[in-house]
């Protein structure tokens, strides 16, 4: 067979039953993306004769004598495609793992596909953006701008990596080969909770290429936790690499080392396992009952009480809520469910790792290199300077990376057999095994006087943590925010973290906020309905304004900063926004019609602590070399620690050359999660690229014999009274004394400030379907100093399509064996194209931020409002109030037609 690709001739045999994906892949054009292997997502779109084709569900041999073309032969960076040129112009992407694919459907568009992008672009998908930029790019709208020298910041200037993006040449974890790899893959638990009694690795051994067969008897015997965090103190040592007792449907059990994907796949088919199953339990009221299933012994510390399965518990109160109550004329009480979510990332984990020169390298896709080093040199007795962990661009996070999950089995493999190691999850891997949202049971009581003014707040929040903590304790910290937003003399914060036998649960975007937002604005709508007040007018009656303290689950000192009254700006935005649009028509005739509302206040950095470092060094090149430990994955903070670089230095974007996410180029980052790569990350650019600054300045004064207070940089010059110095003079000079320009600075997640979200929508309802239609969508976000706006806005549109998905579509359903029903992006049903309204995106300015310039990060507060101002919505629409997600067309339909049968009475 011989295979065209993108005009050069491969005289190649794919294997037997091979893809397209994969075989395109073994010739090196890494362009072409692993999303689902099922047809799902799009991201290894190719053309074959110029029509656009899913690779991944193509089979290989039917290219054989037709011409292929991949992103890499589009165009390439300095001759690129029209389309690829309008997706860097837009700018279309965030993370980019989807943009091959998107480029490849969109450069192939009639005129007619054009005018309809939701039919056009329905086979691939997006988790990042919210489509708006997509569109964009598509109708070629120009976003990106140019910036004078020291005039950055505050400009949408477009990201370091854009040409590689849109070119297919940017590096993801995958993007590499490397000679000798070996491939593993995991036999993981069929049952919910069981003891291994034994395993028979022989018929697994004499597959032809497996290599080896790891159980938990050959692995270190360290119990450590997946979660990411400075202080892993926060989170319980309950997890063991590989164990002998497993408490949940996909847990690890033997681990198969061959030379190819398909040796392994078939090593784990022919391990032989044999269990004692052991009582499971599933919800997590069940599991803190008397007789319960155990899943952790009393030899875990952490676990505070083993008996009823409580990993964590908080009881905390501030004045006397009962009293509250006794005062109140008005008291609401529900409770409101939060199912269990996945993040649904493009890039699935995975980890490359090798041994060189006796250290262990780790090629991951992860949120936090450093810690995942500190991780893996504590479970295999590595010194620091024996190990290297580093990311290339990932492909979406959301918190999902913010853990340990692949890197230790290739580091294990690696360091036994001296070879370089490939583990990746497939799509249903990460359904299965990966750690997705909290599911959470929130009951809110709220006490207040006829006029709207709170007398008691309490919250009881039961959240399902899986078989193992991972983060649940910490978002059941976070999750107390939720009663940060009101002013109340008496509030009750009641709240437990419980083990069951299901897939852990993790961090994901709104880290244990989202669920509680649901709850406590769901319950002021139904209170506000109670007083028969306005829900804005509530909600304006009891919102902190500056000078209250920021009470959530003490009232003791704190370190946040809060200084303006930006919630109340956000609520008279979004309610003159809703206003302008209240006579949009519904889609047709018997459509219901409603508006909804809710908030979110968001603290701009963990309450643990996070560090960064930055060092900046002017090179001979004069141009600026920024080394940060903050790994890009979508989030926009390597455009913005250029942006904020090159303002402090007085040049362009285009002298800052950026390295980042490499524990052995940069210094120690706590990780990119919480908005701390910009408000903590961003502090130490902005403090190195000071230093350096001032180090030049300094020189130059002494140079020029001019006061230092008159010096200043000015792009490739130094202005030095009314002489003006070239830099490559003054590095020049420096040089020859031996003296370089060059800084370290460090930042810390403290002091805090705060961000407001609101969130409105009108929307219409149909009462037969049960169908949800979007008619208007608004978010007002207090942005602070906005360092670049259209990153600001991209944030903000991807936040509240992920938000409309945990809404409307999104549900990890578990059977009664905890078994995942639907693994695969098709049966999951995150937002496509055609899901998703655009929403007008309104910044309000503050100034009282503690980050760099005054900025506050947007990545991960704005979907904390999105579901409850939906389903407040929905029952302004229809009179039902929903208060279990998601709202689905079939639970819509079956309530409201509930309704009715009790309206007309029984049909004769």
């Amino acid at each position: 067979m011989t295979y065209l690709v993108n005009g050069r001739s491969f005289p190649e045999e794919p294997a037997p039953g091979q893809c397209l994906r994969t075989f395109l892949r073994s010739l090196g054009h890494h362009g072409v993306k692993k999303g689902c292997d099922a047809g799902d997502c799009g991201a290894c779109t190719v053309w074959l004769d110029g029509a656009p084709v899913h690779s991944c569900i193509t089979p290989a041999f039917r290219a054989d004598g037709r011409e292929v073309t991949t992103i890499e032969g589009l165009g390439t960076p300095g001759d690129l495609h029209p389309v690829q040129r309008r997706f860097r112009d837009a700018p279309g992407f965030q993370c980019g793992f989807c943009t091959a694919g998107m480029i490849m459907t969109s450069a192939a568009f009639t005129d007619a596909q054009k005018a309809d992008l939701p039919r056009a672009l329905k086979g691939n998908l997006c988790r990042c953006t919210g489509y708006r930029a997509i569109e964009d790019a598509v109708n070629g709208v120009v976003g990106v701008e140019s910036a004078a020298p020291g005039r950055a910041v505050g400009r949408s200037v477009g990201a370091p990596a854009a040409e590689d993006v849109v070119t297919g040449r940017a590096e993801f974890t995958m993007d590499t080969r490397m000679d000798g790899m070996l491939h593993l893959k995991v036999l993981r638990s069929p049952h919910a909770h069981a003891r291994i009694v034994s395993v028979d690795r022989s018929a697994a051994l004499a597959v032809p290429g497996v290599r080896k067969v790891y159980t938990w008897e050959d692995v270190p015997r360290r119990r450590f936790t997946t979660a990411i965090h400075t202080d892993h103190l926060v989170d319980p040592d309950d997890t063991r690499i590989l164990d002998d007792t497993v408490r949940f449907v996909g847990q690890r059990v033997v681990a198969v080392l061959a030379d190819t994907v398909g040796a392994a796949e078939e090593g784990c088919r022919k391990v032989v396992v044999e269990y004692e199953v052991l009582p499971a339990v599933f919800d997590p009221l069940e599991a803190m009952a008397e007789g319960a299933p155990q899943l952790h012994g009393s030899d875990d510390p952490f676990v505070r009480d083993p008996v009823h399965n409580v990993l964590l518990e908080l009881h905390t109160h501030i004045g006397d809520v009962e009293a509250g109550f006794a005062e109140a004329d008005v008291i609401h009480e529900g409770t409101y469910f939060s199912p269990r979510v996945q993040h649904a990332h493009l890039e699935t984990h995975g980890s490359i790792a090798w041994t060189e020169d006796g250290r262990l390298n780790v090629r991951t896709s992860s949120q936090s290199p450093s810690i995942a080093k500190v991780k893996l040199a504590y479970l295999f007795a590595l010194r620091p300077d024996q190990l290297r962990v580093f990311c290339k661009r990932v492909g979406g996070g959301f918190g999902g990376k913010q853990e340990v999950i692949s890197e230790d089995l290739a580091a294990l493999a690696a360091l036994d057999t001296g070879r370089p190691v490939c583990f990746e999850y497939t799509r249903e891997e990460e359904f299965t095994t990966a750690s997705p949202r909290h599911p959470m049971t929130l009951t809110v009581r709220l006490g207040a006087k006829a006029d709207g003014t709170l007398t008691a707040f309490q919250v009881r929040n039961v959240a399902n943590t899986g078989a193992y903590g991972n983060h649940g304790g910490e978002t059941l910290y976070a999750g107390g925010a939720a009663v940060m937003i009101y002013r109340c003399p008496n509030k009750k914060y009641d709240a437990f973290s419980v083990y069951t036998n299901t897939v852990p649960s993790g961090a994901l975007r709104g880290y244990g906020m989202t669920q509680p937002a649901f709850a406590v604005e769901s319950a002021m709508d139904e209170l506000a309905r109670a007083l028969h007040l306005d829900p804005l007018a509530l909600r304006r009656r009891n919102i902190v304004r500056p000078g209250d303290p920021l009470v959530a689950l003490h009232d003791g000192p704190d370190d946040v900063a809060f200084g303006e009254d930006s919630l109340a700006k956000c609520l008279d935005l979004v309610e003159e926004a809703l206003a302008r649009t209240a006579d949009r028509p519904p889609p047709g005739p018997g459509w219901l019609v409603g508006t909804g509302v809710a908030s979110s206040l968001h603290e701009t950095a963990p309450p643990t602590d996070h560090v960064s470092e930055a060092w900046v060094t002017l090179g001979d090149d004069l141009v600026y070399e920024l080394a940060v430990g903050t790994v890009e994955f979508g989030e926009g903070t390597s455009t913005a620690h250029v942006q904020i670089a090159a303002g402090q230095l007085g040049t362009t974007p285009s002298r800052i050359r950026l390295v980042q996410s490499d524990t052995d180029r940069t210094g120690f980052d706590t990780g990119a999660f919480a908005s701390a790569g910009l408000f903590v990350s961003g502090n130490a650019v902005l403090r190195a690229a000071d230093a350096v600054r001032d180090r030049v300045l300094e020189y130059a004064a002494a140079y020029t014999g001019v006061h230092l207070v008159l010096c200043s940089l000015d792009d490739e010059e130094v202005v030095c009274g009314d002489r003006r110095v070239p830099l490559a003079e003054l590095v020049a000079s420096a040089r020859a004394r031996g003296i370089r320009f060059t800084a370290a600075r460090k930042a810390y997640g403290s002091p805090r400030s705060v961000t407001s979200n609101t969130q409105g929508f009108r929307v219409a309802v149909h009462p037969v379907t049960g169908e949800i239609r979007v008619l208007h969508s608004v978010q007002a976000a207090d942005a602070a100093v906005v360092v670049n706006p259209a990153q600001v806005r991209g944030q903000v549109e991807g936040g509240v399509a992920q938000g409309i998905g945990f809404a409307l579509t999104e549900d990890h359903h578990v059977d009664g064996n905890g078994v995942m029903v639907n693994p695969n992006l098709r049966n999951y049903r995150i937002p496509t194209y055609a899901d998703v309204p655009r929403t007008d995106v309104l910044l309000v300015a503050s100034t009282d931020s503690a980050g760099p310039l005054r900025s506050k990060g947007m990545a991960e507060c704005c979907i904390n409002p999105v579901a409850p101002a939906l389903a407040n919505a929905v029952h302004d629409a229809t009179g039902v109030r929903f208060r279990s997600l998601p709202l689905t067309p079939d639970r819509i339909w079956g309530r409201l037609a509930a309704r009715q049968s009790v309206a007309t009475g029984p049909v004769s």
